[in-house]
């Protein structure tokens, strides 16, 4: 709240990530006559999707601060049933427009349950929480998230061990779009923003919470890209690692 300096900022990026990319990428597979395709949905459902809520953490095992980070997750995840109407629209598997609007709804109510769980919460439980509780809790948090990738690799080590090569297809995918979508992010961002908002903002790119959409589009539309879900996994937590490097040497240069 004291950063609303920043909104117009935090804003165009949103619109940028969450509402133009996806209209791109659907624009190119209607012309291209792709939308029925498992890559071209994966595509899609990256672009549309916010932040993945690990971005402050990877900001700062970077060495960067983490709340350039964590306005885009707030406002990203906050805003997604507005950006991703449209997007729901454009796929013809949802069906018409009531079923459209019920996909939006979905989402609308999972992300408000959460975030008012999370305030009631912070309110009474957690008012004044002792350095051994959060610890505590980032040791719950690190725990729920092994074994929610845990319970998505299954669906690329199926795919290993009957066709490796359709595996490491969806592997090198995931890589190149992920790392591919941070890459020009940074070049495009990095004479423009300090080089913290430049990380943050680059990571955020190719780094997106694919995972949230499972709570509202039908089970028979996520299915054909679970392969492509399981192997995102691996750029993801590859990047501090990887891109970390990069970042480090542009903001040095600099």
């Amino acid at each position: 709240m004291g950063s609303l300096v920043d909104l117009k900022q935090v804003a165009v990026t949103i619109v940028a990530f969450q509402l133009a990319m996806p209209l791109l990428v659907a624009g190119v597979g209607i012309v291209g006559g792709w939308t029925d395709t498992p890559v071209f949905l994966s595509l899609l459902i990256m672009a549309a999707a916010p932040s993945i809520s690990g971005s402050p953490n990877m900001c700062l095992m970077m060495g960067y601060p983490a709340e350039y980070a964590m306005r885009l997750v707030v406002a990203g995840t906050a805003v997604l049933p507005i950006t991703a109407l449209p997007i729901f629209w454009l796929m013809p598997e949802l069906g018409d427009m009531q079923a459209v609007l019920m996909t939006t709804l979905r989402l609308f109510l999972t992300i408000v349950v959460a975030i008012l769980s999370a305030i009631v919460l912070r309110r009474t439980v957690l008012r004044e929480p002792s350095d051994a509780t959060l610890l505590n809790m980032e040791g719950a948090a690190t725990i729920t998230l092994a074994a929610f990738v845990v319970g998505l690799m299954p669906s690329l080590s199926a795919v290993v061990i009957v066709n490796p090569g359709v595996a490491i297809f969806w592997i090198v995918f995931a890589c190149v779009i992920n790392f591919g979508a941070q890459v020009v992010s940074f070049r495009l961002t990095r004479t423009s923003l300090p080089p913290a908002k430049a990380t943050a903002v680059s990571l955020i790119a190719g780094n997106r919470n694919i995972a949230i959409f499972f709570v509202a589009l039908p089970p028979e539309l996520t299915l054909p890209i679970m392969v492509f879900i399981g192997a995102y996994q691996i750029p993801m937590y590859l990047t501090p690692l990887i891109m970390g490097r990069l970042y480090r040497q542009a903001d040095s240069v600099a």
